[in-house]
């Protein structure tokens, strides 16, 4: 099953690679912005459920999903190019295993726990 949903994840990955080069933006940008919503793990200066919180919006694709649907139908291109960003970096994380966080630990994710002892098929 962790490899059926590994993929499904490298699909959504190809799909806002797509996306983005659809819009006729740079590679080079898309590289550049790709690991920014890692920055919500500042959240956890201000305490564990505000790190959590900032974690999980940053990574959670129904957001990206919505978000880019709003851009889209109000024709901000800005906003949707954060909605692929989003999307194509949460799919990313998923890919390696790093899912929404539990409130309980750090490493306890939707997935599974992350740490030495998880076996990634790929």
């Amino acid at each position: 099953m962790a490899t059926l949903l590994r993929l499904e994840e490298l699909g959504k990955f190809i799909l806002a690679l797509i996306f983005w080069f659809y819009s006729g933006l740079s590679f080079w940008i898309f590289m550049i912005f790709l690991f920014l919503p890692d920055i919500s793990l500042t959240g956890y200066f201000f305490g564990k459920r505000a790190g959590l919180i900032a974690y999980n919006c940053c990574h959670h694709q129904g957001l990206a999903i919505i978000t880019g649907i709003t851009g889209h139908f109000l024709g901000l291109s800005l906003i949707v190019e954060i909605s692929i960003i989003l999307l194509a970096h949460s799919s990313m994380d998923r890919i390696l295993g790093y899912g929404l966080k539990y409130s309980d630990h750090f490493g306890h994710t939707h997935l599974g726990w992350i740490g030495k002892n998880t076996a990634f098929p790929f």
